[in-house]
């Protein structure tokens, strides 16, 4: 009878609880666009950097991630990686060798790291190759001699474009300066235009014949996984059977990647905390003008026997009834929105160039759990309890008898 009696209470005033709940619709919805759209540029961030930055783990020698000296290689790669590959979570392995060079043209020049891969092993870790554009080449597809592959950006700073000519120069490790005239094969376009930028890619038998190495040599073993969940128990499994090197997840290797993510998954409700305190505070208000309303009423209530505990639950349930109706009807829309543009997708390209400097898209799909409009929900209940209770607090204070007299 409670639930019934509370249910039809909110809607005695009905402009005055549409109000309400339009407020905490409204609320709700903001927070939950703004959320899953947070929450979308995070994971895609995260799988950008991972599928073509970074990869799950890597592996160095102890000395090369200081200085990125020439000399510091991994020896006897072939048989760590095989090792590797007997590992059930790893799903692909490559091998790099990484230069600092100076890359200069007739008119430009700069600084880039160039990395030297194995086509066909790259392809097992990375998703770079993705990024060439039909009419933008090939990823080392060309049979001809000493291939590079650079970015947009920096064609656009080197001024180049398919076939022109890139000098490669860096110091070998003799600390003799090696230079080498490479045709650039493809042009790629990634979401990080910093990374693009700093980063060329060459096959590695060109840079090692450039450079002196014998073909087991390098200078990083990067690993892809099937679960990004499993990146701490392989790195740990790695480093038991490999003490010599220095192992690194991705967490370590970009550490602001491993604090957005976590991050952004606290901040989802904390933002929505926030939100729906200040909604609270109008339910409160509202609140109390429904008991001033009815001192009355519930003075006659308690007179003819009603406890107090009935009572307080019985405003405490309209309470919660205001904040409920209102977060539902915002997930509701909110999850409607998140469908719709979730498959059509957000476009912020008017903003792309500052987006990309930090490595988001511009394209943005939203998305967000089931989780978090079950945690959303409780959420809201207790919302409604908490602003319930000073106004419950308040009508249980009324004496029936002087409460009947009121005016």
């Amino acid at each position: 009878m409670i639930w019934s009696i509370s249910w039809k209470n909110i809607w005695r005033n009905k402009l005055r609880s549409s109000v309400v709940i339009i407020a905490v619709t409204l609320g709700v919805f903001g927070g939950t666009i703004s959320m899953s759209i947070m929450k979308s540029m995070s994971d895609k961030r995260l799988k950008s950097a991972i599928e073509i930055e970074v990869s799950h783990i890597q592996l160095h020698n102890e000395l090369f991630m200081d200085n990125k000296e020439i000399q510091f290689t991994i020896d006897d790669a072939g048989s760590i990686i095989e090792n590797i590959k007997k590992i059930p979570e790893v799903k692909g392995v490559s091998k790099r060798t990484k230069i600092l060079a100076m890359a200069s043209t007739a008119s430009n020049g700069t600084g880039v790291m160039v990395n030297g891969i194995f086509p066909d092993m790259e392809k097992e870790v990375s998703m770079l190759y993705e990024k060439v554009c039909d009419s933008c080449g090939t990823f080392f597809e060309t049979g001809k001699r000493l291939p590079i592959v650079i970015s947009k950006k920096l064609a656009e700073k080197l001024n180049v474009k398919i076939r022109s000519k890139i000098i490669l120069t860096f110091q070998s490790d003799d600390g003799n300066l090696i230079g080498g005239a490479f045709r650039v094969a493809g042009i790629f376009k990634t979401d990080n235009s910093t990374w693009d930028e700093l980063n060329v890619f060459v096959k590695s038998k060109d840079i090692i014949d450039l450079a002196g190495f014998n073909d087991n040599k390098i200078h990083e073993i990067a690993i892809l996984l099937n679960d990004t969940e499993d990146a701490e128990a392989v790195t740990q499994k790695i480093k038991s059977q490999f003490g010599h090197l220095n192992v690194m997840q991705w967490k370590e290797i970009q550490p602001e990647l491993g604090m957005m993510n976590d991050m952004v998954d606290q901040m989802l409700y904390i933002f929505m905390l926030i939100i729906l305190l200040a909604l609270g505070f109008g339910i409160v208000n509202t609140m109390l003008m429904v008991i001033l309303e009815r001192v009355r009423e519930l003075g006659m209530l308690m007179a003819v026997g009603m406890n107090k505990l009935r009572l307080f639950n019985m405003i405490m349930l309209e309470t919660i009834f205001l904040s409920l109706t209102g977060g539902v009807l915002g997930m509701i829309i909110g999850a409607l929105f998140i469908e719709y543009f979730g498959e059509v997708g957000i476009d912020l390209s008017i903003v792309s160039e500052g987006l990309e400097t930090f490595g988001y898209s511009a394209y943005i799909y939203p998305e967000i759990g089931l989780d978090y409009y079950i945690v959303l929900t409780i959420m809201v209940i207790f919302t409604g309890i908490i602003a319930s209770i000073y106004p419950a607090v308040k009508a249980l204070k009324l004496k029936p008898a002087e409460a009947i007299r009121a005016i």
